[in-house]
């Protein structure tokens, strides 16, 4: 009884102290954090925000930034996976001193800084970290009301003029011009003066008037201004962590997680993986699935396999892990590879050189490890192809007018051709799969995006087999400025997070060296 009530002491301690340090759902991310978490927590919340920034990026990629799609879409899918208060639109009356929204809070915080160091290394990384967190705070910044806009600009110094109503009525015709209003919406309108380094997208768009250095905004486009003071914040704090990266070298359980976490993948494990609607794949099957079932990179192998009757090692492990996934068999396997290469060599050399690595990647030699098909994320960064191969993923590793060649080849059309590139071209190459996805099954949308092979051919089986998805019942999606309910389901995720300060691994010392932004 009395571990109880210390425990309940210790909680209202925590609630106390994080609610000073999160006076608003917003963050500029100012000062590190100083908790102290277990392990396996540092784990979740990295991957937790990395979902949530690869949704933003899909988002951005597949809709206008500016648009409600792209709202909907990121607000829908953090709603299924229970992160919906990434995105939270400031609900009337709360008690923002609930433990629930503080310890939301405190999540958001903590996960931001650990994707710092995870990203802070190259200037690859920082840009797309940069990117994403900044059209994620836009998101935010937007959802929230005016009043706690107003409040969180104070609060972090960017205070800006508000014109007079004198000089208001002297600039009414110019502000009209730029503000693209009628006059009567322009008089009734705040304005303020801004430095016109701060808003150059809005004058690139010519929607501001410009006078003696200064740009006059309406209210309404003041998100642009704070955005860039983020963005300028964000890049300085990123440098400013990658020279504090040699401190933890020395922890090598910490360094090995955040040199590979920009690789990871979130998504379904397909070690133990069967899809239970198609049950056992045989050889048999394989031809017709792979034109209509197999995205674009194991449709490549398979073809390659058919005109050579061979591949190399990458090729072979690349597919054969695929086939394990979607439910080929050992024993099926052993007789759909040796069937094909038999064909240029006698069985005698099979036998001796490929099918050990067969029964290894079924984890029945070797160290007996249950291996699992390959990533989007991991064919992308992981040995390219070089002369004679044909393994990797096609929208990354191919050549641009092959790359149209073949999407001309299986009557994609000009438009969607136009867009794959595009994609590609920016770098979006698990986007411009799951584009080819939908151009290949008339237009069906895949709102998670495509992320895995295996992924792709069970959603393509399931179009084919008119096998319905099973979503949660949709919930009405308010508009800016408007209240969002909470998911209770994230209640459980919050409130786990004082129950680990039983047992914890000190990484004070890891969050610490960000101290100091210069």
């Amino acid at each position: 009884m009395q571990f109880n009530t210390n425990r309940q002491r210790r909680q209202q301690s925590l609630s106390g102290k994080l609610e000073n340090l999160y006076p608003f759902s917003l963050q500029f991310y100012k000062f590190p954090p100083t908790d102290v978490i277990t392990l396996e927590e540092f784990e979740d919340l990295a991957l937790e925000r990395l979902k949530v920034l690869r949704l933003i990026e899909r988002a951005g990629a597949k809709f206008n930034k500016n648009s409600n799609e792209y709202r909907e879409m990121i607000i829908n899918e953090l709603r299924k996976s229970n992160l919906s208060h990434y995105v939270k639109i400031t609900i009337e009356n709360a008690k923002k001193e609930d433990q629930k929204y503080i310890l939301e809070r405190r999540r958001d915080h903590i996960s931001h800084f650990i994707l710092r160091l995870a990203y802070c290394r190259r200037e690859d990384l920082r840009r797309w970290f940069i990117t994403q967190e900044v059209d994620l705070f836009r998101l935010r910044f937007m959802a929230e009301h005016s009043e706690i806009r107003a409040k969180f600009m104070k609060f972090n110094d960017l205070n800006y003029d508000e014109i007079t109503s004198e000089e208001k009525e002297r600039l009414s015709s110019k502000l009209y011009l730029g503000f693209n209003h009628s006059l009567t919406k322009v008089l009734a309108s705040k304005f303020y003066k801004v430095p016109f380094t701060e808003v150059l997208d809005l004058i690139k768009n010519r929607k501001v008037y410009l006078e003696r250095g200064l740009a006059y905004i309406p209210e309404e486009d003041l998100v642009v201004t704070v955005v860039s003071a983020y963005r300028a914040h964000l890049s300085h704090a990123l440098a400013v962590t990658s020279r504090a990266l040699p401190q933890l070298e020395e922890d090598t359980r910490l360094i090995s997680m955040l040199s590979t976490l920009h690789q990871r993948y979130i998504g379904t494990d397909y070690s133990n993986k069967k899809a239970s609607f198609t049950g056992e794949i045989t050889p048999d099957q394989i031809d017709n699935l792979s034109k209509v079932a197999f995205p674009l990179c194991m449709r490549n192998l398979h073809e390659t396999l058919r005109k050579n009757h061979h591949l190399k090692y990458n090729g072979r492990l690349q597919y054969g892990l695929f086939l394990k996934g979607i439910g080929l068999s050992l024993d099926d396997a052993l007789r759909f590879w040796r069937e094909e290469f038999t064909k240029v060599m006698d069985s005698d050399k099979f036998d001796k050189q490929y099918t050990y690595n067969i029964r290894y990647n079924y984890g029945k030699e070797g160290k007996r490890a249950n291996f699992s098909p390959y990533s989007c994320v991991k064919i992308i960064t992981s040995n390219a192809p070089g002369p004679g191969e044909h393994h990797g993923c096609p929208f990354k590793h191919s050549d641009q007018s092959n790359l149209k060649q073949r999407l001309q080849n299986l009557h994609i059309s000009k438009t969607g051709i136009e867009n794959i590139l595009d994609l590609t071209t920016r770098g979006h190459y698990q986007i411009a799969c799951t584009r080819f996805f939908e151009l290949s099954h008339q237009e069906t949308s895949i709102d998670q995006g495509i992320s895995h092979p295996n992924q792709y051919f069970e959603e393509s089986e399931k179009i084919r087999k008119g096998i319905k998805k099973e979503r949660a019942p949709a919930k009405p999606i308010p508009k800016l400025q408007s209240s969002l309910s909470s998911d209770n389901a994230s209640q459980t995720s919050q409130t786990k997070g004082i129950d680990d300060f039983e047992e914890m691994d000190d990484i004070e010392e890891v969050l610490s060296c960000l101290t100091g932004i210069e």
